[in-house]
């Protein structure tokens, strides 16, 4: 937001510098992002002065040229060139001495310069008016006024005016701020709490008054929640035309373009007191009837910027009694404006519903000044007289009479908040006793008015306007902010309590494996939870179908919550691709979100991606592309880092995955994982095998187990190897081996491995052969030959019994 700090003065009659004033404004939480130095005319004249034309010849070897001399308060004239027609002998005129920098009317600079024009020297320029930045008019040299002293600068004729312009960071929450006068009553605020007293000066309304009511509209408010106050009058006999400098000159100062005096003057106000306002050409309100209503879904409206739009029937709309005139508080219409053979108009100021300017502004893309001020919350009780302001300001610059009373449409007045803000609260809050007298001097500056005091605190009246001071700790900041975050002293002392965490506390748990992650090349990434609809699409899983909808989106692609972490690694995953990082591993903690028809809730998860090589090609090792088994280790050793181990496997019907399994721990799953669908990753740019894990973390948080690690000695007899090539049906996985073998032999048997899987010639139809090997070994005493062909023995009569097997 851009702040005038000469318009600023003029509320608060301050003699501090802009710097002086920036500080004191940032530490009242309006940061003050840039100071900008604005001047009237750019350059602000500098190096032009008024001159008198001493000679005025022909150019010997230009038929459309003069050779002058000027005067210029030096003791030697100058010779310049000129080129206009009506230069001649006499004259006063605005000089551009050498070295002087001119703007053209698109910004860009240019030095006059000594030079030579067809042989003759020129040392320096006579001007024009759009040369200066005055006007538009080329059609010859500017001529001044006669009584006019040689050698004074033109910045003193032309009345340049400098400004300085703050930039400030306001954040939402400070509607009370958005405006000039809003900043001078903080600004007045922190000058109290330094001593300094200063009043706060508003533009006097005194002189309104109702000229004739010969041009009264009638008011209609259709639904009063959507617009709880709406006021207007009539102005007539008007002159549209240009707005005198000084308003020109505040509005470009904050970066508006100034348009003609009536809208100038609505806008004039809008920057000066907070208030929108809204001009309307009354010839153009058919029945002189304004309704403030909403219209049927699919009306069409065409606004000022010539776009027809399509409302919902939700917009607010100023209509007369045939057609919208306005989407109220966002954008006016087409053909209702104000233009140039306007001779009478319809004032409106009102308040609208916060809410619904809200959702209007951001479903048609529309943000105004007007808009901005109306969703953050305006002053209610300031309607009725900025609208008196800003009839007399027109009526000041475009003349005409105010033709009505002031219609104001407000049945249900607004109350004061009220707040109980305890002594004790204050002083936990900031961690320093503020005294009594200084917390209700701050109170009073701000406007909060003290009803009683006790010993436990204070009973105020909080003004309606603020809008961010509804609670006990609203009113604290407030307090904290003005009395100054720099004022508060800290203690040399350092106070901490320990905490005491579970073991298998999440936040633990996560660092643990995050850091097992990163030492195996993961970097972490952490992705929006919000999330596209379309995305929906990409999926048959039902759980994934009924997201939880924002109902007021920022844009299309941020309007549900996600119900998978699969397709935001996928994004992170094709810019990185798209940026030639193509060989990732990643990994992420969050949340998903869901709905059914009785709640809302949300699910934990850690995800992993991976796509690319597995390494870097190096003189020793080739490249190898990272395939679904690597990413089963990583899993399996995550697993195992936790504690994990006893699981079972299914196989996944998600039809994200094109070859994936399931890990479960009894009924509840606990990781799915598997290459995503070459479809799927091309519809999100990426060309390349993804492989991706996703881990169900609240079922993981239960499954870990709680009790302390055994350890056991390390056993002093050796292990002996064995091994089986098992001919086996086609259907048998090697889990099913495993399993058999570990449930035959629970003694002995330490470990299970699958060497060698062969399918080919030489087998017989639906067989395939596992080189199975086995571990055995007895951590009290060296197995005997004996025993181990007993042991195998019995795993060769299971396999055959259970799984069908026979030795090759």
């Amino acid at each position: 937001m851009k702040i005038s700090y000469n318009w600023l003065k003029e509320f608060i009659a301050t003699d501090w510098n802009i710097d002086k004033t920036s500080q004191l404004l940032t530490d009242l939480g309006l940061e003050v992002e840039g100071v900008i130095p604005f001047e009237s005319v750019k350059g602000g004249l500098l190096g032009v002065i008024v001159g008198q034309v001493l000679t005025c010849e022909k150019h010997p070897n230009a038929d459309k040229l003069q050779l002058t001399t000027v005067h210029v308060g030096a003791e030697e004239p100058l010779q310049i060139v000129c080129g206009a027609p009506n230069v001649a002998k006499g004259q006063k005129v605005a000089v551009a001495t050498i070295g002087t920098t001119l703007y053209t009317p698109e910004g860009e600079a240019w030095v006059i310069k000594k030079g030579k024009i067809r042989g003759e020297e020129s040392h320096g320029m006579l001007c024009a008016e759009d040369e200066l930045g005055l006007g538009s008019d080329h059609d010859g040299i500017m001529v001044l006024d006669d009584d006019l002293l040689v050698g004074t600068a033109c910045s003193t004729v032309f009345n340049v005016v400098k400004d300085e312009v703050i930039e400030i960071g306001l954040t939402p929450n400070r509607a009370d701020a958005m405006s000039h006068f809003g900043v001078a009553r903080d600004l007045r605020a922190g000058l109290l709490h330094k001593g300094i007293h200063k009043e706060l000066i508003s533009p006097s309304v005194m002189g309104f008054s109702v000229d004739n009511r010969l041009a009264s509209v009638q008011t209609e408010v259709v639904d009063l929640n959507l617009a709880p106050r709406y006021a207007g009058l009539s102005i007539s006999d008007i002159e549209v035309k240009d707005s005198p400098n000084w308003i020109k000159n505040r509005l470009k100062a904050i970066g508006l373009n100034p348009v003609n005096n009536v809208v100038d003057a609505t806008n004039y106000v809008l920057h000066e007191l907070g208030q929108p306002l809204h001009a309307f050409d009354l010839d153009s309100i058919k029945g002189r009837k304004i309704i403030v209503k909403t219209l049927p879904e699919g009306t069409k409206f065409t606004t000022l910027d010539g776009v027809e739009r399509s409302l919902s029937k939700e917009d607010l709309m100023i209509c007369d009694q045939e057609k919208p005139l306005c989407m109220a508080g966002i954008f006016g219409g087409l053909n209702s404006g104000v233009h140039k053979d306007t001779k009478n108009i319809f004032l409106e100021a009102a308040y609208f519903n916060p809410v619904s300017i809200r959702k209007s502004a951001k479903r048609h893309g529309l943000s105004t000044d007007a808009s901005f001020r109306f969703e953050r919350g305006i002053d209610i009780n300031l309607v009725e007289y900025a609208l008196k302001r800003a009839a007399l300001l027109i009526k000041e610059i475009a003349g005409g009479k105010i033709s009505s009373d002031i219609s104001d449409v407000y049945p249900k007045k607004e109350t004061d908040y009220q707040v109980f803000l305890s002594f004790n609260r204050i002083n936990s809050l900031i961690g320093e006793e503020i005294p009594t007298d200084t917390i209700k001097s701050i109170l009073s500056s701000l406007e909060i008015k003290v009803n009683n005091v006790t010993e436990a605190g204070l009973g105020l009246t909080i003004p309606f306007y603020r809008v961010d001071v509804q609670r006990e700790v609203d009113v604290i900041e407030e307090i904290l902010r003005v009395y100054g975050y720099n004022n508060i002293h800290f203690s040399k002392k350092i106070n901490a309590s320990i905490a005491k965490n579970e073991k298998n506390a999440d936040h633990i748990i996560q660092n643990n494996i995050g850091d097992f992650l990163a030492a195996q090349g993961f970097n972490e990434i952490l992705t929006n939870s919000l999330s596209t609809e379309k995305y929906l699409e990409f999926t048959k899983d039902p759980s994934l179908k009924h997201p939880v909808r924002i109902l007021n989106p920022l844009s299309g692609d941020l309007g549900v919550l996600k119900t998978s972490m699969l397709f935001t690694a996928l994004e992170a995953a094709s810019y990185n691709i798209n940026r030639k990082a193509t060989d990732l591993r990643l990994f992420e903690f969050g949340k998903t979100y869901h709905q059914n028809e009785s709640e809302r809730y949300e699910s934990k998860h850690l995800t992993l991606l991976i796509t690319g090589k597995n390494h870097k090609e190096s003189w020793y090792r080739t490249a190898k592309k990272s395939d679904f088994f690597f990413l089963k280790s990583i899993v399996d050793n995550c697993l195992q880092k936790l504690g994990i181990q006893n699981w079972k496997t299914s196989s996944t019907d998600s039809n994200l995955f094109s070859e994936g399994i399931i890990y479960l721990n009894r009924k509840s799953e606990l990781v799915r994982f598997g290459v995503v669908q070459s479809s799927l990753a091309k519809k999100m740019d990426i060309k390349q095998e993804v492989l991706f894990a996703d881990f169900n973390w609240d079922e993981i948080l239960k499954s870990i187990p709680t009790s302390s690690v055994k350890f056991t000695e390390i056993p002093k007899f050796p292990e002996v190897y064995r091994d089986f090539a098992l001919l086996l049906d086609t259907n048998i996985s090697f889990e099913q081996v495993k399993q058999t073998a570990k449930n035959t032999e629970r003694k002995y048997l330490k470990q299970v491995d699958l060497f060698d899987v062969y399918l080919g010639n030489n087998l017989p139809e639906g067989k395939k052969s596992y080189g199975v090997s086995f571990v055995l070994q007895d951590p009290k005493a060296t197995l005997e030959e004996k025993q181990i062909d007993k042991i195998m023995n019995k795993l060769q009569g299971a396999f055959e019994k259970d799984l069908n097997a026979s030795l090759r």
